[in-house]
């Protein structure tokens, strides 16, 4: 067997080897995001009654009409942006197809697209399937928080740019961009006429920075594609629902891909997530509570031990310093952390082009239950004194 030379450089995702080591050891899972409790009763209810009342045939190509209706009101809501319901809303199995459709169909062999870096590991991997090259800017943390470089930014811009991806809130980082950052972004855009594709999956779990869609800045709509999920929001990453919002014909660079890749997924949970979306607002702003008592939580734990952490503004994700433990390079860190310490985090270093210029930080997920927390805190206090 051989793989095709646009996969030779991707091995297997690394949530998938430090899950296996969790399981494998018994560590605390604190590697790949996903939480330990279930997401609203009304919801989970809705999918029942959806899957029983015989809701179980194939959607509509673009998504249940109700649901694309809940995504285009709560647009509106929050930040007075409408979209068309029937032509500028397509539902995805999950924002990483949306995103891996939205790159395919959008960029032709040879095409450049912009990626901020460290970058979720999927990015690359649409990138490349999509025949097209990606160039990266770097986020460096300066005082204890992740920006960039607007010359960097600046630089990364070639004659083959075609798309520049923005995650905001951001994963791995925890970081989300400031209006200053975004306009820079936008002028970047608008210049060079990018088109913009977002991944805003986390756009809820936000701390202490407020949330701004680049499409909502002026001359951006019309050149971007705002991609989100139910997985985050409503504590349901199984379910695989996603959504991309964008002028109609940028939609139909997505949905021509997409319609190849899935058709179509999860009627009866699409179903559940519309339900959520209208009904379920109050139980996410409980999770924003009870998020950011968890980042403060393994944040003050881990800064008692003598561990350096950088500001989390959003999202589920702590970024700490590898030297702190007494390492040097976070994936021999997590390995060793997963064996010895019982916990088991993500080295950032694999979200990065070269892996040296992330070694030395690793990442934990707090989206946890506060005992699983408090096992992981005391753990990792352990294997600090005894390092």
């Amino acid at each position: 067997m051989r793989v095709s030379a646009r996969f030779s450089g991707i091995g297997t995702t690394i949530f998938t080897q430090m899950s296996a080591l969790a399981a494998k050891t018994g560590a605390v899972n604190l590697g790949q995001g996903f939480p330990d409790t279930d997401g609203p009763p009304g919801m989970l209810a809705a999918a029942a009654a959806a899957i029983e009342g015989g809701r179980n045939q194939y959607p509509p190509l673009d998504g249940l009409p109700e649901l694309k209706t809940a995504v285009a009101a709560e647009r509106v809501r929050r930040f007075g942006m409408a979209y068309d319901v029937d032509s500028e809303i397509v539902v995805t199995a999950g924002a990483t197809e949306a995103i891996t459709a939205a790159l395919l169909g959008l960029c032709d062999p040879g095409d450049e697209v912009i990626l901020f870096e460290p970058y979720y590991d999927s990015y690359a991997a649409s990138v490349a399937m999509a025949g097209a090259r990606h160039r990266s800017v770097p986020l460096r943390p300066i005082d204890g928080r992740f920006t960039f470089d607007p010359d960097d930014l600046r630089r990364a811009v070639g004659p083959r740019t075609r798309v520049l991806v923005l995650n905001s809130p951001h994963n791995p980082t925890g970081k989300v961009f400031d209006r200053a950052e975004l306009d820079l972004i936008a002028a970047v855009c608008r210049e060079h006429d990018l088109i913009a594709v977002t991944d805003e999956v986390y756009e809820y779990l936000t701390f202490d920075v407020a949330h701004v869609p680049l499409a909502s800045l002026p001359g951006m709509r019309e050149r971007t594609i705002t991609i989100s999920s139910a997985g985050k929001t409503f504590s349901c990453t199984g379910w695989k629902i996603g959504w991309a919002l964008a002028p109609a014909d940028l939609v139909v660079a997505v949905r021509k891909a997409k319609q190849f890749m899935t058709f179509a997924a999860g009627t009866p949970l699409q179903a559940a997530v519309a339900q959520a979306l209208t009904d379920e607002l109050d139980w996410v702003d409980g999770l924003n509570t009870r998020l950011r008592e968890a980042r403060d939580q393994l944040r003050t734990g881990l800064e008692k031990a003598g561990v350096s952490t950088y500001a989390c503004d959003g999202t589920y994700f702590l970024q700490a310093d590898v030297a702190s433990f007494g390492h040097t390079d976070g994936l021999e860190l997590c390995n060793d952390l997963a064996v010895r310490g019982g916990v088991v985090a993500i080295p950032t270093q694999v979200f990065y082009d070269d892996p040296a210029s992330g070694s030395g930080l690793i990442r934990f997920a707090f989206c946890k239950r506060p005992e699983v927390l408090d096992t992981a805190v005391r753990r990792l206090s352990a294997y600090l004194g005894s390092a």
